[in-house]
């Protein structure tokens, strides 16, 4: 131990020499297989999500189960997809350039949409006048039973109608889209006449008119808004729009409103004809000139339909929506009325004109929602993105309504205030709209139309057995039916199938 450490001929003695380093395998050994493959297929390993994705590129090259047993020695393509997914670490590439988000819509749209669904109320203070007449046993104004009824079928036929409408849009057949609006408006049309006729009988023929027209206008403005028209409707809405206006400062002859109403129902049931019309001219003629249909299929399919279309009773769950909210809405309109107030049209106009903030809200939350599916990397990560996206939306939904609500009341005449539990109950049911609209755009509208049609039921079950106050009872109704509904969204925030 004392002796000087030997050095190689040659050595500086402030040098030591190098210790050779350990060989992790015998330099005869060949590479591992699954090394080489990992590193060739890196950059796909590393953005994979799961090993069925690596396990796809792999039979897509060819590799056969007896290959990989024979060449990295596991069973088959998915323990090999597994133990490479094992190896590397996961890197999600960033997307070059900004990223393409399907769900930016302008707010002008969304506002129009809201205008024009609001400005036929101006037609009923026009046809007011025309419904002249002592109350009814409800302690109603003249006329307005078969009115409710008519707008209560329009509402279910038509929602239900334009989600089929949609549906065979979406599937890339705009002339299905136009046949289904031509044969169920009229029909829904029809409907909606006659159950009014059935309500009010043969002593109220004017009232019967005014449904059967207001029945006509549902199914011919379902049709334009459908197909984008939503400017032309607005245009043939704005006589009305007019003449309403003008009826609340002074007042006008009959005869005026009778034309403006004819006129513009007129115009608009034209337009919407026209457009889901069949089409002719250029367009036709050129399909002419396709060989006839079927002779392209083989002899045997040349009877059977190849594609499929939306099934009719998919529209159902939508048509029951529209029809459990329509009533809740209504309830909301006539509360005043019920409790011996003869003015409540400022909540149904202020809850009409929200639709437009709302339905641009529901944009932005799955814009958000989407934005989440990006920049989260666990499911609670997802979840509570979503959930503070949830509460933004919905806050700003109930703040637009909020000030709809109050300047609605201030500028209608001889309007009551709206405050304490009417105020209330009001934005407890804009909650409802909203998040029944947001349960449709996850795909459970089955579960929303189910809970709106429970609180809709319960609420004339309320009524019609005077169990209390309407505007306490539409309180409790409209808080158990948003608790519940708010509760279902929450379960689905984390599911990212969902956001589909």
């Amino acid at each position: 131990m004392s002796g000087s450490i030997w050095m190689p001929p040659g050595s500086r003695p402030d040098t030591l020499p190098s210790i050779p380093r350990q060989r992790t395998r015998p330099s005869w050994a060949r590479p591992d297989p699954l090394d080489e493959l990992a590193v060739r297929l890196d950059d796909f390993i590393a953005a994979a999500v799961h090993p069925d994705e690596i396990a796809a590129l792999l039979e897509s090259d060819g590799l056969s189960d007896d290959q990989i047993r024979e060449r990295y020695g596991v069973k088959n393509s998915f323990a090999l997809a597994e133990e490479l997914y094992e190896r590397v670490e996961r890197r999600y590439p960033e997307p070059d350039g900004p990223v393409h988000d399907p769900w930016q819509v302008g707010l002008l749209g969304c506002l129009l949409r809201g205008v024009v669904f609001a400005l036929p109320g101006l037609g009923y203070v026009l046809g007011a006048p025309l419904l002249a007449g002592p109350q009814d046993d409800f302690g109603l104004p003249a006329g307005t039973v078969p009115l409710l009824a008519g707008a209560l079928v329009g509402w279910t036929w038509n929602q239900g109608l334009a989600h089929r409408a949609y549906s065979w849009l979406g599937l890339g057949d705009r002339d299905a889209a136009r046949r289904s609006l031509l044969l169920g408006a009229p029909a829904g049309a029809l409907l909606g006449a006659l159950v009014a006729l059935a309500v009010a009988g043969a002593a109220q023929p004017v009232a019967v008119a005014f449904a059967a027209g207001q029945s006509v206008y549902l199914g011919a403005a379902t049709a334009l808004l459908v197909m984008g028209r939503e400017r032309a409707l607005l245009a043939a809405l704005l006589p009305i729009a007019a003449g309403g206006v003008l009826a609340l400062v002074r007042p006008v002859p009959d005869a005026a409103r009778l034309i403006l109403l004819l006129g513009s129902l007129t115009v608009v049931a034209l337009l919407g004809l026209r457009e889901v019309a069949p089409r002719r001219g250029r367009g036709a003629e050129s399909n002419l000139r396709l060989p006839p249909r079927g002779r392209d299929k083989p002899r045997r399919t040349r009877s059977r339909d190849t594609t499929m279309g939306p099934r009719l009773s998919a529209s159902l769950p939508y048509a029951l929506f529209g029809l459990a909210t329509g009533v809740l809405v209504l309830y909301a309109a006539l509360g005043d009325i019920l409790t011996g107030e003869q003015r409540s049209a400022p909540a149904a106009v202020a809850l009409t004109l929200s639709m437009g903030p709302a339905e641009w809200l529901l944009y932005r939350f799955r814009s958000g929602s989407l934005a989440g599916l990006r920049s989260s990397s666990t499911p609670r990560a997802f979840w509570r993105t979503t959930v503070i996206t949830l509460l933004k939306c919905l806050s700003g939904y109930l703040v637009a309504l909020l000030a709809l609500s109050l300047t609605t009341a201030a500028l209608w005449p001889h309007a009551p205030g709206i405050a304490g539990v009417r105020l209330a109950g009001l934005l407890l049911l804009g909650v409802v709209l909203w998040t029944g609209l947001l349960l449709q755009s996850f795909g459970a509208v089955l579960s929303a139309a189910t809970i709106c049609c429970a609180a809709a039921l319960a609420q004339t079950l309320a009524l019609v057995t005077h169990s209390g106050s309407p505007h306490w009872i539409g309180l409790i109704v409209h808080g158990t039916a948003a608790v519940a509904q708010a509760t279902l969204v929450c379960a689905l925030l984390g599911r990212a199938t969902a956001h589909r």
